[in-house]
């Protein structure tokens, strides 16, 4: 069993330590390198993979250099920090990330299937319902959209995250723990879920469906973005036409997502057809979006999850009209 020592206080600090060998300061002038932290899923990805965003940049004499990560709230650490300019989340992040302070602006977004994220427990568990979790171990990186996605369910049905013995793991943590049975259940997104979801002994007590909005977001270090602009614009152009090729030939993106990710085709094949799904849906912020993180900052900081009040339009970036 995991003891609480190393769920890394999941009601602590609001930051999440985390270490990168060489931490470069934010730049407000004009840049010669995009720093980009990308996880093993989505557009980005497949940027990745294809070198799109290099050739996209090469007029302009800026290279493109990578640091991945597992999750996001390490990831938006790094990038309010300055040691990365550019990446991409879930909903639940940037909330962590404005709370303190993180010199960090939304500049993009994408949305994907509800299906794409959901709680795990093992077939032979006893839990049935979203009732039954109550006292169990539920594990989930906390400040991630896996934190949305626990505190809705929960609320579904009929629980609150006091009811539960909340449990901070990363995703490559949970998932081992999971798998030995060290926790009773596990909220995760593709395509650590698509992964665990292939095994006949995982079961899915329920998906984000219709307890979840699915928005992920692009954000950018402000200096960058302020001194770059353009180059923030063209970088979320090129991903905007990077996926709407993927999603029109599935077939060679799921062995370009394979080649980049290592995860295996028949499972990538599960995350880019699961209903909803959509690597073409790539564009600037819009007011939808805004409203929907407007109400999550609310909800998290009335719950007490998120420490002050947030305006999330101070810190939303849109190119100006030409």
């Amino acid at each position: 069993m995991i003891s609480r020592r190393q769920t890394l206080g999941l009601f602590g600090a609001t930051a999440i330590a985390f270490a990168l060998p060489s931490i470069r300061p934010a730049r407000a002038a004009a840049a010669t390198t995009l720093r980009i932290g990308w996880q093993k899923n989505g557009v980005l990805a497949l940027a990745k993979r294809k070198g799109a965003l290099e050739k996209r940049l090469s007029d302009r004499g800026i290279a493109v250099e990578w640091s991945e990560f597992t999750s996001g709230p390490p990831l938006l650490e790094a990038l309010g920090a300055g040691a990365l300019d550019f990446g991409a989340t879930g909903d639940v992040p940037p909330l962590f990330a404005q709370a303190a302070n993180g010199n960090l602006l939304y500049v993009g977004l994408y949305t994907g299937s509800p299906e794409s994220s959901a709680i795990l427990v093992r077939k032979g568990s006893p839990i049935q319902t979203l009732a039954d979790l109550k006292g169990k171990e539920v594990a989930f990186k906390r400040g991630s959209s896996a934190h949305n996605v626990t505190v809705k369910a929960l609320r579904k049905g009929g629980l609150t995250i006091n009811d539960i013995q909340a449990l901070d793991l990363a995703p490559p943590d949970a998932s081992a723990a999971f798998k030995t049975g060290a926790i009773d259940a596990w909220s995760i997104w593709d395509p650590y879920l698509a992964i665990a979801e292939a095994d006949p002994d995982t079961r899915i007590l329920t998906t984000a469906r219709g307890i979840v909005d699915s928005f992920s977001y692009f954000l950018a270090n402000g200096d960058f973005t302020k001194g770059n602009p353009q180059v923030i614009v063209d970088v979320i152009a090129e991903l905007a036409k990077v996926g709407a090729a993927a999603q029109s030939n599935l077939d060679e993106t799921i062995t370009a997502l394979t080649e980049i990710t290592g995860v295996p085709a028949n499972v990538t094949r599960v995350t880019l057809t699961r209903p909803s799904a959509n690597l073409g849906g790539v564009s600037i912020i819009t007011d939808a979006a805004i409203a929907y993180q407007q109400g999550l900052a609310d909800e998290f900081y009335n719950l007490g999850i998120v420490p002050k009040k947030l305006n999330v339009t101070d810190i939303v970036w849109r190119p100006k009209a030409s």
